[in-house]
């Protein structure tokens, strides 16, 4: 099967999937350095590779002793598969139902 990510396909694919938050929890995160970031966000983008166009890692943030991704995919099973492939925790994961922000108060 060939996929073509072009213009408004790309766009249109990944607008309609459900978000996520992952929380990880890994002692020390905080803590870690530039390169121990590196290394597992390495691993991270050679699994989603592996797993293909359906499951997306938009950020994370890095706080204490926890990780927090923002993934975007079609099922919670599929960021499962991604943790257990990359050797990541998945303590919590839970769907977004909505975003707000400053301009929602206008």
């Amino acid at each position: 099967m060939k996929i073509v990510i072009f213009g408004n396909w790309f766009a249109y694919k990944f607008t309609n999937m459900p978000k996520f938050i992952i929380e990880r929890n890994i002692p020390h995160a905080g803590e870690f350095t530039n390169e121990m970031l590196k290394s597992i966000s390495q691993k991270s983008k050679e699994v989603l590779c592996a797993l293909g166009t359906d499951i997306q890692w938009i950020h994370s943030y890095v706080a204490g002793d926890k990780i927090y991704c923002i993934y975007m995919a079609p099922s919670e099973d599929l960021i499962r598969e991604h943790a257990r492939l990359g050797g990541f925790p998945a303590n919590s994961i839970t769907k977004v139902s909505a975003i707000i922000e400053p301009a929602t108060a206008e």
